[in-house]
């Protein structure tokens, strides 16, 4: 069984009952998310060992983000306990042509203010064979970034395989910013992960053609994307998520997977998704994505497998992807009727 590592932020989501807002809501939904947590509780339904690396404080609310892992399998013994708080978002669902509101109370937290020599990463990854991390960690603050790069390092000497969803958060960083560290970073990536935004947004390079908002892409122009930035970092691999925008609840998705050893560019079937909760719909492709590379699925394969993992996780609510594999591959194969299982 391999075993994967990730590394990052899991944050506490409140979230309005329903599709309230804010200023009208009188209680709550608390649960737990965050990119790369997301990602090992997708790997641990899918049978894999996922551990998940983060700060938590000793206090009933961190016990209680390590508990969310807990349940879904998640090895959670690589976590440091420690710091004062648990970041916090706030989750206002969008509906029809109101989109969703994401405010963030993440400062101070206690992975924020984590120093390198809380993570003995040749501990960590002790028999790892796949590393994981997303451009939201690093953009927590110039410590993170340090620890970001000690990790993949340490991964990188190790021969372990690491992915990175470049996942551009514009009320964390600027665009400045997060072009310095991410260009750092990458240069120890193996497989790169970015959607129709986030390659423009940190390394400046766009699909011509394209408008993500009134639905229409350009096939060619992700092709372009993705070889250069292969040729940019060296990138083995590049997955681009392409989502067409027609309303809050209503989206176009598919994807595409660039594998530069063989020159293959593949397009997934794209599904016409209707949306319960959109959150961690990116991190659920990159757990699909991990899974189908570690298991040996061709390239087509690979992304049709993303691509219904992370379609059936817009239908789930929360940030976790609670779907199995037999339930992932009946969709990659065609069946997306949605009747009901007897």
């Amino acid at each position: 069984m391999a075993k994967i590592i990730t590394f990052g932020e899991l944050m506490l989501r409140l979230q309005p009952y329903n599709y309230e807002r804010f200023v009208q809501c009188d209680h709550v939904e608390f649960t737990f998310g965050g990119g790369e947590a997301n990602v090992a509780v997708s790997l641990a339904n899918y049978g894999m060992d996922a551990a998940y690396v983060t700060k938590l404080p000793t206090h009933a609310i961190g016990q209680a983000a390590v508990n969310s892992l807990r349940r879904y399998g998640v090895d959670t013994s690589k976590i440091v306990r420690g710091g004062d708080r648990v970041g916090i978002y706030f989750n206002e669902k969008g509906a029809s042509q109101r989109g969703s509101v994401c405010i963030y109370d993440r400062a101070h937290s206690a992975i924020q203010q984590a120093s390198r020599e809380d993570f003995d990463w040749d501990k960590i990854f002790d028999g790892a064979d796949w590393f994981h991390f997303t451009g939201i960690t690093p953009a927590l603050g110039a410590n993170v970034v340090e620890i970001c790069r000690d990790a993949c390092k340490a991964a990188k000497a190790r021969g372990i395989k690491i992915s990175c969803d470049l996942n551009y958060r514009g009320k964390l960083w600027t665009r400045a910013q997060a072009r310095e560290a991410m260009t750092d970073l990458c240069q120890y990536v193996d497989v790169c992960i970015s959607n129709e935004e986030d390659a423009k947004d940190v390394f400046g390079i766009e699909a011509e053609a394209t408008d993500i908002y009134g639905g229409s892409l350009n096939h060619e122009g992700y092709k372009s994307v993705a070889k250069q930035l292969a040729d940019k970092f060296g990138f083995e691999k590049v997955a681009i998520t392409l989502r067409e925008s027609h309303s809050a609840f209503d989206n176009g998705w598919s994807a595409m997977l660039y594998d530069v050893a063989s020159d293959e560019y593949c397009f997934s079937k794209k599904y016409d998704l209707h949306i319960i909760d959109r959150v961690g719909g990116g991190d659920s492709f990159g757990g699909g994505l991990i899974y189908s590379l570690l298991t040996g699925k061709s390239t087509q394969a690979a992304v049709e497998f993303a691509v219904a993992a992370s379609a059936l996780k817009h239908s789930i609510e929360g940030d976790y992807n609670m779907v199995t594999v037999a339930e992932v591959e009946k969709l990659a194969g065609g069946d997306g009727s949605g009747r009901i299982q007897r």
